[in-house]
């Protein structure tokens, strides 16, 4: 008996030509083992990369703290302790790292297999958050046994180690790495030969009339609205409406990173499920995951402005929200990779420039519309951010695609070398 949730999939894209991740006719060879492959070394490689970036960031943070007051006055001591309300837990944002993440979105053009990318970007792009885990408290504790300056001295050997394993390990395609499986190679490079364009220019004015591309644009300005909603604005709800201890708040703050961390790993795993083994279309997989982690965190975000003074249930509310949130990161976050191989990685560099937005108007406008700082104006807050994110995320549902653009595919069969 045929499942009826198979025959909803198939029969949503019938419009495109995305029956298969590949374009019609292009082979399918047998995917190649991925244990100790090179596409998975690179996707750890990546992970610990992802994860020494953020560390760097929140270390900084911590150690800034030390760092200052070790060289502050008992009069200027006095003088912060009389604003202990403006103290907050520390804060570390996602997808807001320049250039890194459209680099490794250029190198996965060339290593991801169709049927592979969510794995493996859900595994690289994953140590941002585990990074954010685990360098705040470990940061603390250097900071508290040893002195500030061993936060940097150890984080920062860490981060040359990973580097010289990166240039040793890791080639910019699989044509040039020394260690990769002739059957490996093949493998890769047959699944992606129908997908990568010849042409050496960019094709900026196709580029920026595709509309696939501008959904990609709105669901990722739109994501980041509520996520920065939810781990800068809602905090402060939290501490100014909920009176919930700045302390315990700080103690709780990595717990909707460690959510979403694993959820972006659980996320990679079930999409590439759905299209290899269930014949999911890609298209319909983006959309699924872009819709759950888009649409659920806008219903708790609702939701927190109606728990009262429970600030149990609004750490437990943000940490559901994020968690959900790491759906995306096989939806439209990965997206790029599918309509244009080829340009990915600039394609991520233009949706993350809008996406930067909200984390400057953002703020602003939630501080203008809460003058008084009631319950009721927080509401209105959390209602505009619901709304946003709902809105992306059915924009990208109405005009998102799954296969190679044409204006990607100016050589139908060339191959990148």
């Amino acid at each position: 008996m045929r499942s009826p949730v198979r025959d909803l999939a198939q029969k949503d894209d019938e419009e495109s030509t995305d029956r298969t991740p590949l374009l019609p006719g292009a082979p399918q060879a047998e995917a190649a083992p991925a244990c100790c492959s090179a596409r998975y070394n690179l996707a750890i490689l990546a992970f610990f990369g992802f994860f020494i970036v953020y560390a760097l960031r929140v270390n900084l943070s911590v150690a800034l703290v030390d760092m200052v007051d070790s060289n502050t006055t008992l009069e200027d001591n006095r003088t912060s302790k009389a604003c202990p309300e403006h103290s907050s837990p520390i804060k570390v944002h996602h997808n807001q790292t320049g250039v890194t993440f459209p680099a490794m979105h250029a190198m996965w053009s060339s290593w991801a297999p169709p049927l592979e990318r969510s794995k493996l970007l859900s595994i690289s792009y994953a140590g941002a958050q585990l990074g954010t885990v685990i360098s705040l408290p470990l940061s603390g504790i250097i900071c508290y046994y040893m002195n500030w300056t061993y936060v940097f001295y150890f984080f920062g050997a860490v981060g040359i180690f990973w580097f010289l394993l990166w240039i040793w390990l890791v080639s910019d395609t699989p044509e040039t790495h020394k260690r990769i499986s002739r059957y490996e190679k093949e493998y890769i490079l047959s699944s992606l030969r129908n997908q990568l364009s010849s042409q050496k220019s960019v094709p900026w004015v196709p580029i920026l009339k595709s509309l696939p591309l501008w959904a990609i644009v709105v669901a990722h300005f739109s994501y980041n609205w509520t996520f920065y909603t939810l781990l800068t604005l809602l905090p402060t709800y939290m501490k100014e409406i909920l009176r919930f201890n700045v302390q315990e708040n700080g103690l709780l703050s990595s717990l909707p990173y460690l959510g979403s961390w694993l959820c972006m790993i659980l996320s990679g795993q079930a999409a590439d499920n759905l299209r290899a083994k269930w014949n999911f279309s890609t298209l319909c997989v983006r959309r699924i995951f872009s819709l759950i982690g888009m649409i659920g965190p806008a219903v708790f975000l609702v939701a927190a402005g109606f728990i009262g003074c429970d600030y149990s249930l609004a750490v437990a509310f943000l940490t559901i929200s994020t968690t959900l949130g790491g759906f995306c990161s096989s939806g439209f976050s990965i997206n790029h990779l599918d309509i244009a191989p080829s340009y990915a990685g600039i394609l991520l560099g233009i949706t993350n420039t809008f996406a930067t937005i909200p984390g400057m108007v953002g703020p602003v406008i939630a501080k203008s519309l809460t003058p008084e700082n009631t319950v009721g104006e927080w509401q209105t807050v959390f209602y505009i951010a619901a709304v946003i994110n709902v809105f992306g995320a059915i924009f990208f549902t109405l005009f998102g695609k799954g296969e190679v653009q044409s204006w990607a595919l100016n050589d139908h069969h060339g191959h990148r070398h």
